[in-house]
């Protein structure tokens, strides 16, 4: 990433601070706000330019009325003028542009709230990021990546930011095509979506160059939903910010009756809340009849994306270790349900610290594939140790890193080599007729076999021997050197 955007955002990061605004997610939110209102008034100075250039006039976003509202207008204003325009007249004209359907940033701008504290601030802002030069999706993607990179919080719900690498690791794994129609029913920040649609521009160019593919690139292959307004509006401009045009980001709490979605999609990629609060009430009865009325979300979810999916659709999920070994009734029912009527492919042991500095928690990747007929017949593990980063608060980069010899091994999961794999390795195979025997425990240690050397010591009294030894020694220097003294 080019340092001067760094350093840009970093400017304005500390403006926000400085003025006593501190909430990370907020700082976001209003610089995204600014964003789009210089977006805006970077797509009518174009406009503005190619009517001279064609001697036409096309429909403008800035009507005679609201010039005031523009960002090449205000931005000069003196602080007390610029402040009171972009309070008064600039927030109420983008929350009405969501009545406008050609805009599709706007309907995620309706309930925007304006609460830069003082003129002083704002005007500190509207001076740096004005020199922010965002012509191309490039540097768009950037911008926000960097910004939601300074997101070091976790929300109250049990949701948190999911490392970039381990999101691409999973987006690696499953290779999402061009025809996919892909969700992530929690999806905050929405950088699952966000990855799948680099992966699919860098490997899958080709779609591109079908109009089918392209329409259905930009409108009906990303879904997401979430119940923070505020994080829907930073993962739709995230997407948008990355060339996806038309993203599906709505409200939506996805484990209640109210969401019907049954079939609908082929690829879930998703890090659902762990211990978030559920309305029993208001929780969908079909999942509960799953999971044996368990509140705990993170069964939940799990029978939510296989009734989400269509029959030969892929998921790829973290879920806390407890869903592979849990006891009770609703843990071993959901892992029975994949397991016996649908086909688990892998299980990806993560180390705890891969979430620090947010969260401790032991966590796992599942993947598996609807088929509603069974078909698990082995299931591959890999015992992930290393990432790349240090497993603790600080988590800078390291040398160890697991992640390409996963990718490279689930990949060949079909070879000999990985068949044939002994227990005591990395990765390795175990019957589904052995896991149904284990009571359908999916946890690694359960099935890994550790080599013990057995090392040889010398017996005590020889070891005791040579203490006494060095004792008489040391004794005699220290007769030798109070003698020189």
């Amino acid at each position: 990433m080019d340092s001067t955007i760094k350093s840009i955002i970093d400017r304005m990061w500390n403006n926000f601070w400085e003025g006593g605004v501190t909430n990370p997610l907020t700082v976001i939110e209003q610089i995204t706000y600014l964003l789009f209102i210089k977006g805006l008034d970077d797509i009518e100075i174009s406009h503005e330019k190619n009517d001279i250039m064609l001697g036409i006039t096309t429909k403008r976003i800035f009507d005679k009325d609201h010039q005031n509202c523009r960002w090449s207008k205000f931005k000069d204003f003196p602080a007390e003028k610029m402040f009171k325009i972009v309070q008064e007249e600039v927030f109420p004209f983008i929350k009405g542009l969501g009545k406008d359907k050609e805009s599709a940033y706007a309907k995620y701008m309706e309930d925007a709230i304006f609460i830069i504290p003082t003129p002083i601030m704002l005007q500190k802002v509207v001076t740096v990021m004005d020199k922010l030069e965002m012509k191309d999706k490039d540097t768009k993607g950037d911008v926000y990546e960097y910004l939601l990179s300074k997101l070091n919080q976790a929300g109250v719900n049990g949701q948190f930011r999911t490392p970039r690498h381990i999101i691409k690791m999973m987006v690696e794994l499953m290779k999402p095509t061009p025809e996919d129609i892909i969700v992530d029913p929690a999806c905050g920040t929405a950088g699952f979506l966000v990855a799948a649609g680099e992966y699919l521009e860098k490997n899958r160019s080709d779609l591109f160059l079908s109009e089918n593919l392209n329409e259905h690139f930009n409108n009906t292959m990303f879904y997401g939903f979430d119940m923070d307004r505020t994080m829907l509006r930073i993962g739709a401009m995230n997407l948008m910010q990355h060339g996806i045009e038309n993203p599906n980001i709505s409200y939506r709490d996805s484990l209640s009756e109210d969401n019907e979605d049954n079939g609908k999609y082929t690829l879930v990629l998703a890090n659902p809340p762990f211990k978030g609060s559920i309305d029993a009430e208001r929780t969908s009865k079909d999942l509960l009849a799953v999971t044996n009325k368990t509140k705990k979300t993170e069964l939940l979810f799990l029978a939510l994306f296989l009734r989400i999916l269509k029959t030969g659709g892929r998921c790829a999920s973290i879920v806390p270790d407890g869903v592979l070994f849990g006891s009770s009734k609703a843990h071993k029912s959901i892992r029975k349900e994949i397991i016996e009527n649908h086909k688990l492919e892998a299980i990806i042991s993560m180390p705890s610290g891969v979430f620090k500095p947010y969260a401790g928690v032991s966590t796992a990747i599942m993947i598996f594939t609807k088929t509603t007929q069974g078909g698990t017949d082995k299931v591959w593990f890999y015992d992930m140790t290393a990432d790349g980063f240090s497993l603790d608060d600080q988590r800078q980069p390291v040398k160890e890193n697991d992640i390409p010899d996963i990718i490279k091994r689930f990949n060949d999961r079909n070879s000999k080599e990985e068949q044939n794999r002994k227990r005591t390795e990395k990765s390795f195979f175990v019957p589904k007729e052995e896991i149904v025997e284990n009571d359908y425990d999916l946890s690694i240690n359960k099935y890994k076999e550790i080599v013990i050397e057995k090392k040889e010591y010398e017996k005590p009294e020889v070891i005791l021997k040579r203490v006494i030894n060095m004792e008489d020694e040391i004794q005699q220097k220290l007769k030798e050197l109070e003698g020189m003294i």
